[in-house]
């Protein structure tokens, strides 16, 4: 299953000295864009928590092929094409109208219990929005 955000607009502060966005800020970007998406399924991040569902990322990668200075517009095609078990695995591409292949990149989320401190399965109605959607 597939997603892809809003248009979004590159802000002076996520630019380093050079103009460029910032390597740290790509993450920032692939998690509004996963939180856009938990949104449009109508999963609240905030309702998981309630059930102590806790989504820590335990891995990323990010690969860069060409930066986004001041003022870009992009968006971020975010995917998910394994069925969660323990873990939900994310890719991610940023796209804007001038060029593809902004960045892509991977994260891997856990589903954690906070109060048992151990791992946990992926909860059916989450299963259910990514793949029944």
């Amino acid at each position: 299953m597939r997603y892809i955000t809003k248009m979004n607009k590159v802000r002076y502060y996520e630019t380093d000295q050079m103009g460029f966005v910032h390597h740290s800020n790509y993450l920032k970007y692939f998690e509004m864009a996963r939180i856009e998406w938990f949104d449009f399924l109508d999963i609240r991040y905030v309702e998981l928590e309630k059930k102590n569902i806790w989504l820590p990322v335990v891995e990323c990668s990010i690969s860069y092929m060409n930066p986004l200075f001041f003022g870009d517009e992009f968006k971020v095609q975010v995917e998910c094409e394994k069925e969660p078990m323990s873990k939900i695995e994310f890719s991610y591409q940023i796209i804007n109208n001038k060029k593809v292949g902004i960045c892509k990149g991977v994260t891997k989320l856990a589903f954690y219990n906070p109060k048992t401190k151990k791992p946990r399965k992926c909860p059916l109605e989450i299963k259910e929005k990514f793949f029944n959607s």
